[in-house]
């Protein structure tokens, strides 16, 4: 639905998924699978008693043709729930867990979300909750990259759902979801980088992981999309450490017109001053929160960690506040930074443009700082930085 939007009618521009009526386009998706299931259902009942329906040549095409259509928009994105096997909790949100599980034999997470079905929430929550659910899978469901977490399938609440779990089967309550994608073991980059907050990183894998997100964002901006919350929380990396764009919850199909995107979205810190300041804005805020990752990533440190939510928001936008790039940080790597987290959106380089820069940066020589509590010094080359 979303992804029709950014085409723009055919016209190459950008549309901005929640221009669209999601409540809307919720409720028919609720009745499009609801009708998918009862003639599924219907089906399989006819099948077994023997029975045949006589109708017209037409209305038979007519019908067969709409009930493959119906399954194949089932299966493009739907899981089967009894496939599915729930284990222990990875993470908790304010709306819903993370588990790990495993679903047709493979390793997933498994993102439940609670919309409340016990009345502990508005009718109104529960709508805005359900649209996040539904632009979400809109946006995920579609995009394939290597930098891009797998997205398998989801489910939309609904009754008579029960999940298999090591102790057994649970019923679902109606309201809640689950979102299944591939599992990840290296965890969030943000607990990685914490890992190595004293050692820091080699700079070949601060090199290696920065090029695996300006790819992944460079497909995303390609694909249209914003993802509008990008830090290094909702980064994963797999066996490899290769990393993958994860959390889809707040991204949009891009408008054409910025001034159709506003909002301050995103994650104190991160958040380009247009953003903060509430003015319109595109996917260049999505470049300047890739600049601040860069340079956690390299300095293992969180940006203005001593600074309140105000404090930064005025210091940012009217203070040109950035995150102090080390003297020791090799210049080519530097200028990415400085480059992506310019005030001025129009003179941040385009995700693609960052690629292009990183793959021209010699890594062979190291580079990189050295830890707190040793001498100082700008020891740019020290080879034995990182593990």
């Amino acid at each position: 639905m979303a992804d029709e939007g950014g085409n723009g009618g055919g016209q190459g521009g950008f549309v901005r998924a929640d221009q669209i009526d999601l409540k809307s386009l919720d409720e028919q998706l609720q009745r499009h699978l609801s009708r998918a299931w009862t003639m599924e259902k219907n089906a399989n009942n006819a099948s077994s008693n023997g029975t045949t329906t006589t109708t017209t040549s037409t209305n038979n095409n007519n019908n067969n043709f709409k009930k493959t259509e119906q399954a194949a928009t089932k299966q493009e994105w739907e899981i089967d729930p009894s496939k599915l096997i729930i284990k222990s909790v990875i993470a908790r949100g304010t709306f819903g867990i993370v588990h790990r599980g495993v679903y047709d034999g493979l390793d997933v997470a498994v993102k439940l979300l609670d919309w409340g079905e016990e009345g502990h929430r508005t009718e109104a929550e529960v709508a805005s909750l359900r649209a996040a659910f539904t632009q979400e899978v809109a946006v995920w469901h579609k995009l394939d990259h290597p930098n891009v977490t797998k997205f398998i399938g989801a489910t939309m609440g609904a009754s008579g759902i029960s999940i298999q779990t090591e102790n057994g089967h649970v019923g679902m309550p109606r309201n809640v979801c689950c979102v299944v994608v591939e599992y990840l073991p290296g965890g969030a980059l943000k607990s990685f980088l914490i890992k190595n907050r004293r050692r820091k990183l080699a700079f070949k894998v601060v090199h290696q992981i920065a090029l695996d997100l300006a790819r992944g964002l460079s497909y995303l901006h390609s694909e249209k999309i914003v993802h509008r919350d990008v830090k290094t929380e909702n980064m994963l990396l797999d066996k490899t450490r290769t990393l993958k764009i994860a959390d889809f919850g707040v991204a949009r199909v891009e408008a054409s017109n910025p001034n159709d995107m506003t909002g301050e979205t995103g994650t104190l810190g991160y958040m380009a001053p247009e953003v903060l300041n509430g003015n319109p804005y595109n996917r260049k805020c999505d470049v300047y929160s890739y600049g601040i990752c860069v340079w956690e990533i390299y300095c293992c440190d969180m940006p203005y960690p001593d600074l309140s939510f105000s404090e930064v928001t005025s210091a940012v936008v009217r203070q040109n506040l950035r995150p102090e790039i080390p003297r020791c940080c090799p210049s080519s790597l530097a200028n990415v930074m400085k480059r992506c987290w310019d005030a001025n959106p129009d003179k941040r380089p385009e995700m693609d443009e960052v690629v292009t820069m990183l793959e021209a940066i010699d890594t062979s020589k190291g580079g990189g700082m050295l830890p707190h509590d040793h001498p100082q010094g700008c020891l740019c080359f020290r080879r034995y930085r990182g593990p």
